[in-house]
């Protein structure tokens, strides 16, 4: 069974289900690197200082705070921040449908797969599901993730759900703003035949594999070559006789690179 991140109900008026929320996106595959000593090849660890004194602070003596000005705080619990929004931390209640369309894609936050949590809550579930896709819209709702309570758009996708958190409206820059002094396009017909041709020609079906990540690729392989450099020098496993920046071999590597296309 895959982890869940989030288990709560979904509710449509008296239709309740018991449902969880896995994320839709990971990032656990991305090449992630440590601070290390580098005359040592010992891991750094961070601690959390006290700015005036610069000595480490406790675990127990950390707390939460809201500036109020430059230097006085209004300080919070953690038992008060997680009182915050305690009707929507648990249940997912549907406020209303809308038409997807008219929900502009830049509201779009993260993704989520919403499941049931049950099998005995798996009729409610499809009965919501079904209800949106008969009718062309999403619900939109409210929940708590992360101690913040957020806006979210509920999509019935395949046997499942989609449920997109939702940004505020305050967090939404007008694109007036950046779009507005950009000047129109050439009243050329020739430019615009053209540019028209050249998008015929470039058109084709999505796929994935335009979102490949070609550093991620190179990384790994540059992780590898140094794995069995170190392997044949009869380096100890987990612990390298010398520290070599990785940054300065992968610069390196694609200079390489560009020479051999020249």
């Amino acid at each position: 069974m895959a982890p869940r991140f989030w288990t709560g109900y979904l509710r449509l008026s008296l239709v309740t289900c018991p449902v969880a929320l896995q994320p839709a996106t990971s990032e656990s595959d991305k090449v992630r690197f440590h601070t290390l000593n580098r005359s040592t090849g010992e891991r750094v660890v961070s601690r959390y200082v006290d700015a005036v004194t610069g000595k480490p602070v406790n675990d127990d003596d950390e707390v939460k705070g809201y500036a109020v000005s430059d230097d006085k705080f209004v300080l919070f619990e953690d038992e008060e921040l997680a009182a915050v929004g305690l009707e929507s931390t648990r249940t997912i209640d549907i406020d209303m449908f809308v038409d997807q369309e008219t929900i502009p894609w830049i509201y779009y936050d993260s993704s989520y797969f919403m499941t049931p949590d049950d099998p005995v809550g798996e009729e409610a579930f499809a009965v919501i599901r079904e209800a949106m896709r008969a009718t062309s819209t999403v619900g939109i709702s409210r929940v708590v993730l992360n101690r913040r309570e957020r806006a979210v758009m509920l999509q019935p996708r395949g046997k499942g759900i989609i449920a997109w958190t939702l940004r505020f409206g305050d967090e939404v820059r007008k694109p007036a703003i950046y779009f507005g002094d950009i000047g129109k396009a050439p009243d050329d017909p020739s430019l615009s035949k053209l540019a028209d041709n050249l998008v015929a020609q470039k058109s084709t079906h999505w796929s994935a594999e335009f979102m490949k990540d070609p550093i991620q690729e190179h990384l790994l392989k540059l992780i590898n070559s140094k794995k069995s450099r170190s392997a044949k020098r009869g380096a100890a496993p987990g612990r390298p006789q010398k520290v070599v920046s990785i940054f300065d071999a992968l610069k390196k590597s694609l200079q390489e690179e560009e020479r051999k296309q020249r």
